[in-house]
């Protein structure tokens, strides 16, 4: 049976590193009950012991594309506490891709499960009760790289605009049912998944910094925030850009390795005990041109 709490309820996946974590630590400093969902049992369980209320966090090991253990792990919160004041769909992978190579066919298939699916997965157990309570926020996590296609970030790039739009049009279609639809697009934020980038990422960001920024935003249910604000100017000129000058000008831009040339360079450094990184969703969120 649910109990009756005046305390926050936030449900997070993506939850034990990087923007999932730095949320959940905020919502947990500000004594919310939370529900944390990652593939990574062992460090949501790290992540909850270091939490200032342990014993209000309850934590579910699982791959987000796993729908069902989405909804069975929904369906354990209520049935604990109720309907969520906050559901963040944040869990997402990054890849480097090349069309031309079959090789990469799975790789694409993989981000867009991962990224955009798994969102959809996500808010589908809570929309009815919220619905029915005509409370609760729903929280999609984009990207800057959303905007326009990326060059080598194909699958990336897709993910976040088909996330996007998609949370677009859920708001409209739950805006009379006073369920707010919020849309946080990252920029550069310092987490493991932007570490390995080879390139300049300007107006990089503390993950905390981004924690409280993304929760003041949703605090305010503001439709669409991105984060550092800077990052907004450089997205609203991308999308103004004519496609012609587009096109010259990220032709040559920076480009995300791809998984392959990761694992080659990790196994030239790696001794040889070290395995590979399986190709498998992490609980590394999205985030900016990752």
């Amino acid at each position: 049976m649910a109990t009756h709490t005046t305390s926050p309820k936030v449900f997070i996946t993506g939850a034990s590193s990087g923007l999932g974590e730095a949320l959940a630590r905020h919502y947990a400093a500000e004594g919310a009950i939370l529900g944390l969902v990652g593939r990574r049992g062992d460090k949501l369980t790290e992540l909850a012991a270091t939490l200032p209320h342990p014993h209000a966090v309850h934590c579910y090991a699982l791959d987000v594309r796993d729908s069902l253990a989405l909804r069975a792990a929904a369906a354990d919160f209520m049935s604990r506490h109720g309907v969520p004041d906050i559901v963040i769909a944040n869990a997402g992978i990054s890849h480097g891709v090349n069309t031309e190579d079959a090789g990469d066919l799975p790789h694409f298939a993989s981000v867009m499960d991962t990224n955009w699916m798994a969102m959809v997965a996500t808010f589908s157990p809570f929309v009815a009760p919220m619905r029915e309570r005509k409370r609760g926020t729903l929280v999609g996590i984009g990207s800057v790289a959303g905007v326009r296609g990326l060059p080598g970030h194909g699958a990336y790039s897709a993910s976040k605009a088909a996330a996007m739009t998609y949370l677009e049009s859920l708001r409209v279609e739950l805006r009379a049912d006073k369920v707010a639809v919020v849309t946080i697009a990252p920029g550069y934020i310092r987490t493991p998944m932007t570490d390995g980038n080879p390139f300049p990422m300007p107006f990089l960001m503390d993950s905390d910094k981004f924690a409280r920024k993304a929760a003041a935003a949703i605090a305010r249910r503001k439709r669409f925030t991105v984060l550092p604000w800077p990052m907004g100017i450089v997205a609203c000129a991308m999308r103004c850009l004519p496609r012609w000058l587009y096109d010259m000008l990220f032709a040559h831009a920076p480009r995300k390795p791809r998984l392959s040339e990761r694992k080659a360079k990790g196994n030239a450094a790696a001794t040889p005990n070290t395995p590979d990184t399986p190709d498998t969703p992490s609980d590394k969120p999205s985030n900016g041109a990752a």
